[in-house]
């Protein structure tokens, strides 16, 4: 059965029919019948939809979907078009100025970050509406720990950006030591002045593909105002 239409379908198989996952699914049924659970659920996988396994160059790990009408579509930090950028997304965007000389964009739509082998993963990947953390123990995070194994047994070096307590505690499973892993304070505003701001993980992300013979991510979100088909 294909789930993610790439082929994370493969590598992710055996994890699929593992009992926890399968109480997952049949959990969720549920509470999407009866509660407002968000990402709306045809885009709860978009993120491995988005960028197959062998197309993955950066992992950027978030921790659950915004949990506000609208805001999540399945890809970690990105919101629908037409949605106010979130305030976290706006300092990620502030940081890539500083950075790498982008300009802040009007949306927050980042599916051509994904479309370039940008992993935007959640390590949870639903909420209740108005209820942050609210899906933390139903199994996800067993779920996307087993990614980013699968993602750290790549032959090819991948940029793992981790932001925050929570990404940062990921790093156990990142002993690949042809990886980068760039860390730092997450870009919520109760924090990023605390490390992130000045943290160049975009320029850094960059050189490190292109010292290894891929081509650079552009990071660049163009405004929908401009472009309307922006992706």
């Amino acid at each position: 059965m294909e789930i993610f239409f790439n082929d994370w379908d493969e590598i992710l198989k055996d994890e699929i029919h593992k009992p926890y996952f399968e109480n997952l699914v049949s959990f969720l049924d549920r509470e999407y019948q009866r509660k407002t659970i968000y990402p709306p659920k045809e885009k709860i996988l978009n993120a491995l939809k988005y960028t197959p396994y062998k197309d993955v160059r950066v992992l950027i790990l978030g921790q659950d979907p915004y949990h506000g009408p609208g805001q999540a579509m399945g890809l970690a930090f990105g919101v629908n078009k037409g949605i106010k950028i979130p305030p976290s997304l706006i300092n990620i965007y502030k940081e890539m100025h500083d950075d790498i000389g982008t300009y802040i964009p009007d949306n927050g739509y980042l599916v051509s970050w994904a479309r370039q082998g940008v992993l935007l993963l959640n390590t949870v990947l639903t909420v209740e509406e108005n209820r942050a953390n609210s899906h933390f123990n139903l199994g996800w995070t067993i779920f996307t720990d087993e990614i980013i194994k699968k993602l750290n047994e790549k032959d090819e070096p991948v940029v793992f950006i981790l932001w925050g307590r929570n990404a940062r505690n990921k790093k156990m499973f990142i002993t690949n030591d042809k990886h980068l892993i760039i860390e730092s304070a997450h870009p919520s505003p109760l924090s990023a002045y605390n490390g992130f701001f000045g943290s160049k993980p975009f320029s850094r992300t960059n050189d490190f593909l292109m010292k290894n013979g891929f081509k650079p991510i552009d990071w660049q979100i163009h405004n929908l105002s401009s472009c309307p088909e922006a992706e």
